[in-house]
Formats: C-alpha cells, structure tokens, sequence
C-alpha cells in the first residue's frame, strides 16, 4: 500500500481555497502585488429522503431517553410533537393560499392591463380617425374653395387650372408632412444633455413660469399617489377627465396670495405664476388689492363675491318689527334742568329715597336711572342728568333715550343757561316736555315770573294758553307730585308707547365705571327686546356675556324687558356712554365686531390727528412752538364723568396756553397712570377715585402729584387757575410825566446834557424814557443821569428844571420832548 493511499497531499493550495493577486497602491506612486487566498464556504446539502428530520422525530417520539431533555414525559413529547405537526400543516396550507392568492392577482392585473390596453388602442383608433376626417374636410373646404375661385374666373382658363387645383393639397401635404417629420426629430431627446435637464427638472425659473411652461417643482409623494389613482380610475373604467368645480370667492378690500389660492381651492404656485403673467412679481405672503384679485379669480374660472370689513356687523339684526308684536312699555321720563334746581331732591320725593344726601356737594354729576311704581300702579322709567355746564354731552344722551322731559325750573331763579341747553336738546330730539316749576314753598317763589320767562324759548305753557303742561311742586312739602305723576302718565298714554319684547335686545349705556370687585359695569337701559343673563353681546368696541343684571334697588334679576335700567357685568372693557348694545349669537361674531369698531375708531383718530401735507405739519409746529401746554391725566368713576372733564379740559386756554388731557379712564390711579405722568411732567387729577398703595408710593417716589376731586367746579378751577400761570405776565406801560429840553450842553467825561423843564407829571430817575422829535419817537432807553443844580436827585417834580443825559445816545437838540413812563407786570388768567 502506497503512503497516501490514492488521496490528495494536504497543502495550502487545497481544493477549499482560490488564490488570486491584489495590486495594492501608496503614495508616491509605489505599488505591491500581494498574493489572497479566498476561502469557500462549505455547503452541507441534506441527503434526500428525510432522513435527518425522521431520524429526529423518532428520537423525540420515544427515542432513547437519554438524548431526551431533562423533565420532559412521553406525553408531553406527543403533545409538542403534535403541535410541530400542525404547525408544519398550517404553514403549507398558507403558503398554498398565498400562492392562489398571488395568481389571482396576477391574473386581475394581466386583465386590466389588457383592458387598458384595448381602451387606448381604441382611443387611439378614434383619435387617428377624428384626425383623418378632419384632414379629409379641410382638404374638401381647400378645394371647393379654390374651385369656386377657378369658377369664377375666365371660362378659357378653368380647364388647365382643374389639375392645379387638385395637385394643389397634395403639394401642401408634402410640406407637412416634412415639418410633422422634423418636429419628430425635434421632440426626440438628446443623448448628451439627459443629465443637466433632470439636474434642473425640479426648480421653478421665471422664465419658465412667465412663458406659462410646465416647470413645477418635483411632485410630492400624494400627487403621485392622486395620479396613480386617477390612472386606476381611468383603467377600471371611470370618468376620464373631471369638471372644475366653480367656487364662489368672496373677496375683501385686500387679501393676501396665499389665502386668495385657498378661498379658490387652487395651488398657490399656479396663483403666483397667473400673477406673474400679469405683471406682478409677489410672493404667497403679500397682500393684493380686490381689483387685481378679482382679475385673477375671473382667469381660474370662479365666481367674485365682493365684501366689506363692515360686513361683520351684518349678523346684527335691523328688522322691523310686526305690529302685532308689539306690547305696552313703561315710559322714560328724564328730568332735566340748571343746577341746584331741585331735580335729584324732585326725583328723592316721588321714589321716597335721598339720593341727594350721598351726592358731593349736593350737586349731580352722575346721570342716574331708576324706576318707580305709582300707587295706581303704573311704573315709570326716571334718567336723571347733572345740570352743570360740563355735563352737556350727558344731557343730550338723556334726551336721545327718553320718551318724556320733564323740564325742572326753580320759582326762586327762573330760567338759567342750563335750563336754556334743556330746552334745547329736547327740542332736538322731538320729545314732548312737561315743565315742574319747584321750590313754590319758598317766600320768594314767583311761578308767573317762570313761565313769563319761558316765552322767550318758545315754550308757551298751559296756563298761558299753550301746549306744554305745567305743574307747580315742592320737593320738600309734596306739594303737586300727584299732579305731577297724572301729567306724564296722560303724556305717556298720548303717545301709546310700545315694543317688542320677545326678540334680541338692543339697549343703551347711560353710564359705565370700572369696579373694583366687580370689573367693568355698564348701566343699561333697554329699548327693544329682553335682555337675559347668559346673553352674548357688543357694545360699543367692548363686548361680553351677561354674568349678572342688578336692578336699581340692588337686587339681581334674570331679564329686563324694554324700558328697564340694569347694570350689566360681564364686559371685557369698560364702553363709552350712549354706546348702543346689541345681542349676538356667538361670542366669536361679538369679538370679531368689536374688533373691527376698535380699528376703525383707530384709524379714524389718527387720521384726524395726522397732517395730511406737509405745509400743514410745518405750520402745525409753528403754531404749538408759541403755545404753552399744560399736561394733565384724569381718572374719574365713571366714564360720563370723565368724558365731561375732558370736554371742560378742551375749553380751557386761549392763543397762548391750552391744556392737554395725556389720558383719561375709569378706575383707580395705577402705577402706569404715574409712569405716564413722569415721564410728561403732568398731575394726575381723581375724580372720586383713589390710588392704589403701590401707585401711591411710586407717585412718592418719583415726585408726581396726585390731586382728589368729589365736585367738578373744583377740578375746573384748579385747572385753569395752573393754566393760567403759564401765561405770560402782561406788560403795561404807565406815563408818568414829559420834560422839554431848553438847551444841550457838552460836561467833560459825561457827554451831552439836556437841560430841560419838566412840564407835566414827574421825571423819575429809575423810570424808562423815549426821546420825542416832531412827535415821532427818535429814541427809547433810560436815564444815565439826573441831576438838579449839582445834585443827583431821584425825580424832578412838575414845572422844576433838571438834567438828564441818556444812556448809550447823544443825539439830543432843543425843543425835543422827553418822554418818562414806567412799566408794570400783570398777572392774567383765563377768566
């Protein structure tokens, strides 16, 4: 036997390694081969038959027990083994169900492939037909064209013409068909240029979106997957091209790309390129007038529906109401009049109350509203406004609310200014008045004397043969309050005063303040419908939800119908007085009102406070540059009162001095009501409020004056007493005396010296003079010297001589007239 026994040398070249040669480089150009033996991976093929996995069942069925995991019984191992049995039978049964599953797939792909495939062969088919038979008619059109030409021409030369005719298309033909050739060629795309073309395909160029190209950007994700199912559609048989839908836009004053792209439903890249091929370079985030939008809306196919930013207060109602929905309201009676004329004392004895005993200074500066029921048990509706002069703007709001006047004028004083101003608004607003004349129990009443008086405001009583009712009172006795009431409830039933109750409420703000517990309250009277709690409303640039209604007497009630005053809380901001309030669905139509009357009344103040050229700038500033300002803030209770001092405030000054109101509000002084008047150097004015601790120390801190008012003529004096202190002190000029001068002598060291006679009055040495030549004033300045005989004298008396040198002139001669005068500085003020 031979040493190796017919088998192979074991080596390093065995049958289970390939070599091969890597070249392997470094640097400065230096190379090596080295020599790589690659290792194949042995592969064990299963012998057929089976035989491992049986001879593995067998072991595992009741082998030998030895090769058996610890623990496991025979009938554990049937049951694994039956498991691993069904498991492998599982398996099959849905290998098999995938693979029936995948053919009919395959299947159902391979039919609509074939059916899209027939669909666009026919469509294909139809497209070649509609163009042969559009070829086919344009060739008949040419020739019969062109043959009733021929026709019309000479008859000799139609016969060699007919075969020019006709060779005429084909000749057009052939050119076509050379160009559609050439077009091919054209269309096919260049080998050398595929990369650059894909490099660019995803990047919108503005020449391609003002030549009106494809050249969007590269497709999202759900645009392909919108495209593949529009192909599926179209492949199963569905609508092949969809219709636009036709929107209806609507279109504000200005509206940015974006948003008009959205209201269209279109792409904003196609928005932005139809605006570009009209000349307009925007982008998606700019804004556009409704013109070029409208323009653009009409290109896209839709409809313009143009709007207005006052269209958000359409959603309050304006209807009218029906006749038969109407039902009797209470009356409002205000009760107007001059000051101290006993209208609050009036209106204490009729509601049996005394709210004149809580009022400062006796006097009114709230407009207050109350309601009274009678003892027949009619109920009356009482405003009571102030009758100082500073509260006009509260009596025309109580006229404008009101049904009935009731004109207070006191038998002791007669008709005043504000009595005058009463007449008046009710005039204007058209309301009947009934005049009280009060006060009849005083020993110096003279009621006669009243309505004598009132004829000259054309105001003709009953007792003077007129119209207007007149009932004598006294607010302190009682006298005529009866006779009173029957008045405005015969001028009531007159009128036949009625509203809709069962509608959305609409009211007016008769007053406002800011509370501290409670935040902004607004006193309400309501006019039509009935206002509840839990009511969304607008008022004014304020809106809110009815948290609470609190009646005149203090008691909280669910609703008030027409002709009720309530406050009302529940207000995010405290509203101006004669604010109308309407009742709205939702909160966010309220917001969204407010929002709106909140910039308009924006824009609209500083549109009245800008200067529309600039040559009004320039003189705007000339003028304040000679105009002393005297800066103030006011905080008041409510807002009537506040609105009344800045009104009074605007009436304060003249060409030279005026006072200017920084801010006003309702409530307490805050810290930054004192960092606004530091920085302008300005008081702050309290009108019954208070500051809070920290505004109070910070006013001490920073050197501001805070000054507290209960009663306005205070306030007003004050104002224009500190007004009156920026005004310049007025110089006046006082002649004292006139001197002759009799002859002018040269003193060494002095200069010229008139000797002169003192002819009127007294020459004083302190006093100022001007030198009189034939009555025109030569020369104005003082004494440098005055002197009797060798004294130096402080005055010369009437018909004594002296002499006087001037200061700084020597150009004096005889027979000029010295004139001597003083000057002296007064106080002005505003008065």
């Amino acid at each position: 036997m031979s040493d190796n026994d017919g088998k192979k040398t074991l080596g390093v070249r065995g049958g289970g390694s390939r070599p091969g040669n890597v070249k392997q480089s470094f640097s400065h150009g230096r190379t090596k081969n080295v020599v790589v033996e690659t290792k194949r991976k042995r592969v064990v093929m299963p012998k057929p038959g089976g035989a491992a996995g049986g001879a593995a069942s067998k072991s595992l069925a009741g082998g030998d027990p030895s090769k058996r995991p610890a623990g496991i019984t025979d009938a554990e191992m049937e049951r694994r083994l039956k498991a691993l049995q069904a498991a492998k039978a599982r398996e099959g049964e849905e290998a098999a169900q995938r693979e029936a599953e995948e053919k009919a797939r395959e299947e159902e792909r391979q039919r609509r492939r074939e059916e899209a495939e027939a669909k666009e062969r026919e469509e294909r088919e139809r497209a070649e037909r509609a163009r042969q038979k559009a070829e086919e008619d344009e060739r008949k059109r040419l020739e019969s064209e062109e043959s009733a030409k021929k026709a019309a021409a000479a008859a000799s030369a139609a016969v060699p013409d007919e075969p020019a005719a006709r060779g005429a298309p084909a000749k057009q033909a052939q050119p076509a068909r050379k160009q559609d050739n050439k077009t091919d060629r054209n269309e096919r795309p260049a080998r050398g240029k595929g990369r650059d073309d894909g490099r660019r395909s995803g990047k919108l160029t503005l020449n391609q979106a003002l030549s009106g190209g494809e050249g969007g950007r590269q497709k999202s994700l759900a645009a392909m997957k919108r495209k593949q199912e529009r192909a599926r559609q179209k492949a199963m048989g569905g609508n092949e091209a969809r219709e636009k839908v036709v929107r209806e836009v609507k279109l504000p004053e200005a509206i940015v790309v974006s948003e008009l792209a959205n209201r269209m439903a279109e792409r904003v890249s196609d928005v932005v390129k139809a605006l570009m091929q009209n000349g307009m370079m925007v982008t998606q985030n700019q804004s556009i007038d409704a013109d070029t939008a409208e323009l653009i809306i009409e290109e896209f196919g839709h409809k313009v529906t143009r709007v207005s930013d006052a269209d958000v207060e359409d959603v309050i109602d304006a209807v009218e109401d029906k006749p038969e929905d109407l039902q009797p309201r209470p009356p409002v009676i205000t009760i107007m009049g001059h000051v101290d004329h006993g209208k609050t004392s009036l209106l204490d004895a009729i509601r049996d109350a005394k709210v004149v005993a809580g009022e400062a200074g006796g006097i009114t500066q709230h407009i207050g509203a109350y309601q009274v029921t009678t003892e027949s048990g009619t109920v009356l509706s009482f405003l009571d406004t102030p009758g100082h002069a500073a509260f006009t703007s509260m009596r025309a709001r109580g006229a404008q609310v009101t049904d009935i006047v009731v004109l207070v004028v006191a038998a002791d004083d007669a008709v005043m200014p504000q009595t005058i101003e009463a007449i008046n608004h009710s005039k204007a607003a058209g309301v009947p008045m009934i005049v009280a004349i009060n006060k009849v129990d005083k020993p110096s009443a003279n009621p006669d004397k009243v309505r004598t008086d009132l004829l000259q405001h054309e105001v003709i009583v009953e007792a003077m043969s007129g119209e207007v009712q007149d009932v004598e009172v006294s607010a302190v006795t009682g006298q005529g309050l009866d006779e009173l009431l029957e008045a405005i409830a015969l001028q009531s039933e007159i009128l036949e005063l009625k509203a809709n109750p069962n509608r959305a409420a609409e009211g007016a703000v008769i007053e406002a303040q800011l509370d501290v517990g409670r935040g902004p309250v607004a006193t309400v009277l309501v006019q039509k419908g009935t206002l509840k709690q839990g009511d969304i409303f607008v008022v004014g640039e304020q809106y809110g939800k009815v948290r609470a209604l609190i009646s005149d007497t203090g008691e909280r009630v669910q609703e008030a119908g027409p002709s009720v005053p309530v406050e009302v809380l529940g207000l995010n901001g405290t509203p101006e007085a004669g604010d109308v309030l309407n009742v709205v669905e939702t909160e966010a139509q309220a917001r969204e009102i407010a929002e709106y009357r909140e910039k308009a009344a924006k824009d609209k103040r500083a549109a009245a406070g800008a200067a529309t050229t600039l040559d009004q700038l320039l003189a705007k500033a000339k003028e304040d540059q000679n105009v002393a300002e005297l800066p103030i803030l006011v905080k008041a209770d409510v807002q009537g009162s506040a609105e009344a001092i800045v009104q009074a405030m605007e009436k304060i000054g003249n060409e030279e001095v005026r006072v200017r109101v920084l801010h006003s509000g309702v409530g307490a002084i805050t810290e930054s009501d004192i960092g606004l008047a530091e920085a302008s150097g300005a008081p702050v004015l309290g009108f019954n409020v208070r500051a809070n601790a920290p505004a109070r120390n910070s006013a001490n801190q920073k050197g501001v004056e805070i000054r507290y008012y209960s009663v306005i003529y205070d306030l007003v004096d004050d104002v224009k007493a500190a007004a009156s202190g920026l005004l310049g002190a007025e110089i006046r000029e006082n002649f004292i005396g006139y001197a002759k001068i009799k002859e002018v002598f040269k003193v060494t060291g002095v200069g010229k010296v008139a000797g002169c006679l003192v002819t009127e009055g007294v020459a004083r040495r302190s006093a100022g003079v001007r030198l009189l030549r034939d009555d025109v004033v030569i020369h104005e300045g003082t004494l440098k010297t005055l002197k009797r005989f060798k004294d130096e004298v402080p005055e010369v008396q009437s018909g004594q001589e002296c002499g006087m040198a001037f200061e700084n002139y020597d150009d004096i001669r005889p027979d000029d007239v010295i004139e001597i005068f003083e000057r002296e500085e007064v106080e002005r003020s505003l008065d």
